[in-house]
């Protein structure tokens, strides 16, 4: 009978075509038959085909007798199309071999079934190996593996040792600056194939059309970071690291702990990247081009089903895979294996040479694999020992492992194991984790079921990707989450929160931004990929606006571009006028106080600004014509508001001219000289990112010269809410915390907070004007007030031993928990809700230009009512990024609720994983976030 490998010496021409979902025209081969020889379990009932010869079953390396195969030799060579569900090797017409079990082994007890086979996405596979470019004597089948994943529709990345680097483990060399070069593979993927072995060359080619392979002078594990974070990135993000075939058998742990191939594996988990292991193991010297092509296309299954079926619960970070070399590889059993543990025996691993008898490096692995006591010879489990040698004698070592040794560990253990599987001519497959322990072994001694091989995914099966891997039912992809708050105390709230998604080592967190001057922070620089999908929560000054502008489906950022409309008093004013006017029955005519808005530069033209005000100074006139002795509650008094400050700063009442003549002129007095020429052109900005509520203004209260250009007054609410069981009233506001999510959906979280101003409430005709702790109730103003009188640093204010600052144990408190009837309660919290949804939804609709929402954005605000004696709330103010730590460690389980509404409102629904967080939280929590406007205003 002819050999095997005179079997496969004719080949036909193969056509070459580009696929234009591959970057660069990445080279795929036309399936063209190939003039292969078929097999069938019964002569051919034709003649004239070829001559007719008999192939014995093999019974060396499957647990099953099979009956005879006939080869038909095919006559001539013709390009027809492959009907990929008759794939090359393939016995055809044959019954299915029986799966009768060993009831000694239970090899074959099945896992669930596997889910259908054109299920399988297209992959982006980076593939590596340790035995470097192909090669005949040291790299046979890396080629051969890469041409049947092309073949598959995987786009394949190649990145290899230049060199072979067996045995060197997950190894970098330190020190060493690593050079690329570029391989070009050969046309024929066979070592003893015409045209096998590619050229390489220093530079890369000028044109994407060619098929080009990087090739780098470090280790395997080398190999994978450049592959992953410096090749191929145009390429679309990597699903996928292979390393291998490598060239023999990695089963046992001796084998496993040095090698290359599964060092290279173990570099892309750790880099959170998931890995294959593959390892061929040869049984012969003579490399069969049919067994070779079938184990890969074999290998490509397996790889197909481990990449589809990977557990999401973290148990596995790799797979090793051992593929025997023997003929039926495709039809024997695939099975899970627990490593075996062996060791090397006594003697060392080292042979004595001398000094100028050291052989190369490629042939002296090829001796170790293929020699006596090789892989390739089992037989003979002696081995001669180095004889000894007394005293000093310059010698060199030559590495020689015994590895009769290893073979001979295999026989004697029990079944199960990783080299007794393979040994037996099947597949196995070891599930490891990255720290040198084999994961749970509950699957050894099973077999993986794999697709049947009729059911093959053809490339017309294989989908798309999509932008949103999530939507297909898999695993979600990894998230690089960017939180850099830049503020103690909500950062790790906001760390817990994105936690509790629940996706384990798919949520990469980052929370630590790059120093880059002046500049600002590039997202794209902090990211594997254009196309990662991407979690930013920064301070608005560090956010990457163009480039989640460019990325609306993988990027989600924590705040909106352009927002003036409601964080700037006087557009919050005009927002609401342009509003009622057109709807003349909203709810903000009554929840919203009538503001007078006004443009002052410097003092001494206050009289001017206010030309057009017409309430105000008919207000105010009116106040001036009243007798000095007559009852000053009868007067309108006025809240004077600087349009761009926060923590209360310029905040003053006042009812006369005069009064607000005196305002004016007592912050000119106070402002500091290297003020008088600030930045006049603040309002012509369209960022918004400096009236963050937490960002502050300095120390004094004084109004800088950036503030004094824009102000509101509104009539002063008297008397407000008041709570009857305090002996000595005082003033409060609500804090309301608000989510605005893409193109628009609001919500308001319903634990709302108090907080309480620092002295008795006192009408404001009975204080004098600079007195305003009786009717300020911000809290940064009375810790800075006390700060001030103790001496503390403002950056480490008095705190008790839960972390709360001590002013402010006693001025904020639960909304829910305040001593009124649960009817008033619901009362105010049901306006809010109203009046919020409204707001958010006025600014969209009649501000456009400067409130724009972000499909991809959300963000948080801090909303400010003040309740009167009535019941009736009105919005004082909306902060973007809200001063959380004002809260106070006692009530920071408030914040993370909030924050974890956040995750699951705004950042869950993006990236798609809403349904296991909804199973996480509990309806109370759901419950929390109030949604009181949903519009579309047709933004993607």
């Amino acid at each position: 009978m002819a050999s095997s490998a005179e079997l496969c010496t004719t080949t036909a021409p193969r056509t070459l075509c580009y696929d234009r979902r591959r970057p660069f025209g990445a080279r795929s081969r036309c399936r063209w038959a190939r003039g292969r020889p078929t097999f069938g379990a019964a002569p051919p009932s034709h003649a004239g085909e070829g001559p007719e010869r008999v192939l014995p079953a093999s019974v060396s390396f499957s647990s099953c007798l099979r009956p005879p195969l006939y080869y038909n030799a095919p006559a001539k060579v013709t390009e027809q199309p492959i009907d990929r569900s008759k794939r090359q090797g393939q016995r055809l017409d044959a019954p299915a071999p029986s799966r009768t079990p060993i009831l000694t082994r239970r090899e074959h007890l099945a896992l669930a079934p596997p889910p259908p086979a054109n299920l399988t996405a297209a992959m982006h596979i980076l593939v590596t190996n340790d035995d470097g470019p192909p090669s005949p004597e040291s790299s046979p089948y890396v080629h051969c593996l890469v041409k049947h994943l092309q073949e598959a529709g995987h786009v394949v990345s190649v990145c290899l040792p230049h060199t072979q680097r067996s045995w060197i483990g997950k190894a970098h060399m330190i020190g060493q600056t690593l050079t690329p070069t570029y391989y070009r593979p050969g046309k024929n993927v066979h070592a003893d194939e015409a045209d096998a072995v590619g050229t390489t060359h220093h530079r890369p080619a000028p044109s994407g059309d060619v098929e080009e392979w990087v090739l780098v002078d470090g280790t395997p594990a080398s190999c994978v970071q450049i592959g992953l974070y410096h090749f191929f990135q145009d390429r679309g993000p990597i699903d996928l690291v292979v390393s291998g075939p490598n060239y023999g058998r990695n089963s046992t742990s001796v084998f496993a702990l040095s090698s290359g191939t599964l060092g290279a594996a173990l570099e892309a988990a750790v880099c959170r990247q998931k890995a294959i292991a593959l390892s061929f193991a040869f049984f012969t010297r003579n490399h069969d081009p049919v067994i070779i092509e079938s184990a890969c296309r074999h290998s490509v299954r397996v790889i197909e089903a481990l990449y589809q079926r990977w557990p999401t619960d973290d148990s596995v970070d790799l797979y090793s895979v051992n593929v025997p070399l023997v003929e039926d590889v495709e039809r024997n059993a695939t099975m899970w294996a627990d490593m075996l543990q062996n060791y090397w025996s006594a003697g060392s691993c080292f042979e004595e040479v001398d000094a100028d008898g050291a052989g190369d490096a490629a042939d002296e692995e090829a001796s170790i694999r293929e020699g006596p006591g090789g892989e390739a010879d089992v037989k003979d489990g002696t081995d001669a020992s180095a004889n000894a040698k007394r005293g000093h004698k310059h010698k060199h070592f030559k590495w020689a492992p015994r590895l009769t040794q290893l073979h001979k560990s295999v026989d004697e253990s029990g079944p199960g194991n990783d080299g007794r599987t393979v040994k037996e001519g099947k597949t196995c497959i070891t599930p490891l984790k990255a720290n040198f322990a084999m994961a749970e072994g509950a699957f050894s001694r099973k077999e993986f079921v794999l697709p049947p091989l009729a059911a093959a995914t053809s490339q017309q099966d294989l989908p798309v990707r999509t932008k949103n891997p999530a939507v297909d039912g898999s695993s979600p992809p990894l998230i690089r989450a960017i939180v850099a708050y830049e503020d103690p105390y909500v950062q790790p709230l906001i760390l817990s929160a994105l936690r509790s998604l629940g996706l384990g080592d798919k949520l990469d967190l980052v929370t630590e931004l790059p120093s880059t001057g002046d500049d600002g922070v590039s997202l794209a620089s902090l990211l594997p990929a254009s196309d990662t999908r991407t979690l930013q929560i920064t301070p608005y000054e560090a956010i990457d606006f163009e480039f989640a502008a460019s990325h609306p489906q993988t990027c989600l950022v924590n705040s909106y571009m352009i927002r003036k409309a409601l964080i700037r008093k006087h557009y919050l004013s005009s927002t609401v006028d342009h509003w009622a006017a057109k709807n003349p029955s909203s709810v903000l005519r009554r929840h919203v106080q009538r503001s007078e808005a006004f443009e002052v530069d410097y003092a001494e033209f206050l009289d001017d600004a206010l030309v057009e005000a017409f309430d105000l100074r008919e207000s105010m006139a009116r106040n001036d014509e009243a007798p000095a002795d007559d009852n000053p509650a009868a007067r309108e008094w006025w809240i004077l508001k600087p349009g761009m400050s926060d923590r209360g700063q310029g905040v003053r009442l006042f009812s006369t001219m005069e009064e607000l003549q005196g305002i004016f002129d007592g912050w000119e007095a106070e402002r500091p000289d290297s003020d008088d020429e600030g930045d006049d052109d603040d309002d012509d900005a369209d960022g918004d990112g400096e009236e963050n509520e937490g960002a502050g203004r300095g120390d004094g209260d004084y109004i800088t010269t950036s503030h004094l250009r824009h102000f509101v007054a509104q009539p002063y609410v008297h008397p407000p809410l008041l709570l009857p069981s305090e002996p000595e009233p005082r003033k409060f506001h609500i804090r309301t915390y608000v989510l605005a999510t893409g193109s628009l959906r609001v919500h308001v979280y319903r634990h709302m907070l108090a907080l309480f101003a620092a002295k008795p409430y006192r009408a404001p005709w009975e204080h004098s004007p600079t007195d305003i702790d009786s009717y300020l109730t911000n809290t940064c103003l009375q810790e800075q007030q006390q700060q001030q009188q103790s001496g503390a640093s403002p950056s480490s204010p008095p705190i008790d031993a839960n972390g709360t600052s001590l002013t402010l144990r006693n001025t904020v408190q639960r909304f829910w928990s305040l001593p009124l009837e649960r009817a008033t309660l619901d009362d105010i919290f049901t306006q809010i809700c109203a009046s919020t949804g409204e707001l958010f939804e006025a600014a969209a609709r009649a501000m456009p230009v400067h409130f724009q929402t972000l499909p991809n954005a959300f963000e948080v605000f801090g909303l400010d009512f003040l309740v009167d004696a009535a019941g009736h709330a009105w919005l004082l103010e909306v902060n973007a990024f809200p001063d959380f730590k004002q809260t106070g460690g006692d009530l920071s389980s408030l914040v993370e609720g909030f924050w974890r509404g956040v995750a699951r409102e705004a950042v869950a629904p993006f990236f798609g994983v809403e349904g296991s967080v909804a199973a996480e939280a509990g309806d109370g929590e759901r419950a929390d976030m109030v949604l009181v406007k949903d519009v579309d205003l047709g933004r993607r």
